[in-house]
């Protein structure tokens, strides 16, 4: 499984300028027949192919082809061509002009290089992301994602007293109703964590109305349920969900069902129809803010995420989970009987 990493949170203070200048079509009549040809196969879902004619408009744009190079990093890092990943990164950075866009050039190569050893388990590219982030930092100080992200690459790298440094500066940052603020204390609190699969820190309001996040939720087992009312084998798996929701209600569970549905009455509807009494939200669909984090592709899918906020397990189709969620639960008990820590409000209050 493939969890987005992070959001690019200032794409509205920082990326603008570059959008302006620099995210355009190739200037060589040969690239841009190629750079068309790559679009036109994407359309059709052929993105393998279209990855192969992005990189050679960039190659015949004389490697300045933003937007070729924009879709070498996402396609690449999808089919694990991380030398095209790379190449498209360090191009960027070479065009880059001005601080901003070399801070966003420097993070974004960064969150690569994260992605790609996540992938590989390689210790040395995250020296190398770390590296890009204080590059980053040198050029936007005020930048904290590259702020969340570097404390993330230190902790992988085992340098804990670093790590928290920067989760520190970054709580400091950002508002506390941010889900990263609430994640960063709990990094420096225990920086385990850190290096754990964590689910993404999402937050959202619930059809009742119910504003969460991810972290609200520590010391709970969490079953997240992507879904749609338009999906056969969604509805198929409704009462088994309903069955897991009623049988350990009143337990440190939650039942959180996302909705890809885009027409809201109809999902509103078929949600009092058949009594899914759960918390309940809609996200829109596979390309919405909470699916692109989870990457989700095919539904039904669940994730179980333990009492900590680390992901156990996650099933495409109507697994039977029951037994998961017991050991998880039982974990829950026992954690909520441990003393809480308290560092990461000291270290947010000073």
């Amino acid at each position: 499984m493939r969890i987005a990493l992070i959001t690019l949170a200032l794409a509205c203070t920082l990326s603008p300028a570059r959008a302006q200048t620099h995210d355009v079509k190739p200037t060589d009549e040969k690239a841009l027949k190629t750079y068309n040809n790559a679009v036109q196969l994407m359309s059709q879902r052929m993105e393998a192919a279209a990855l192969g004619e992005f990189k050679k408009a960039d190659k015949q744009d004389g490697g300045h082809c933003y937007a070729c190079q924009k879709q070498m990093i996402r396609l690449g890092s999808e089919f694990d061509d991380w030398k095209t990943v790379e190449l498209a990164a360090q191009e960027m950075i070479a065009d880059a002009k001005g601080d901003r866009a070399t801070a966003i050039a420097h993070y974004e190569y960064g969150v690569m290089l994260v992605r790609e050893a996540t992938q590989r388990h390689k210790e040395e590219l995250y020296t190398r992301a770390h590296d890009e982030f204080t590059k980053a930092l040198a050029a936007y100080p005020g930048f904290p994602d590259a702020l969340f992200l570097d404390g993330k690459a230190l902790a992988q790298l085992h340098q804990d007293d670093a790590a928290k440094t920067r989760f520190e500066e970054f709580a400091k940052m950002q508002t506390a109703d941010d889900p990263n603020h609430q994640r960063a204390l709990r990094y420096i609190d225990n920086p385990e964590l850190a290096r754990a699969r964590m689910a993404p820190a999402f937050a959202l309001t619930t059809l009742d109305g119910q504003h969460i996040s991810m972290d609200d939720l520590q010391g709970k087992v969490v079953l997240l349920d992507f879904w749609a009312t338009w999906c056969s084998p969604c509805r198929e798996a409704l009462p088994h969900l309903r069955n897991i929701a009623k049988k350990f209600e009143g337990q440190p569970l939650v039942v959180l069902s996302v909705s890809l549905d885009a027409n809201e009455e109809q999902w509103k509807k078929f949600v009092a129809e058949n009594q899914m009494t759960w918390l309940q939200y809609r996200d829109g669909g596979f390309t919405s803010p909470i699916s692109t984090m989870f990457s989700v592709t095919a539904i039904p899918h669940t994730f179980t995420i333990d009492a900590e906020g680390v992901l156990q397990d996650e099933h495409i189709g109507d697994a039977s989970i029951e037994g998961k969620l017991k050991k998880l639960l039982a974990q829950a008990r026992e954690l909520r009987q441990q003393p809480q820590p308290q560092a990461a409000e000291t270290a947010a209050a000073k």
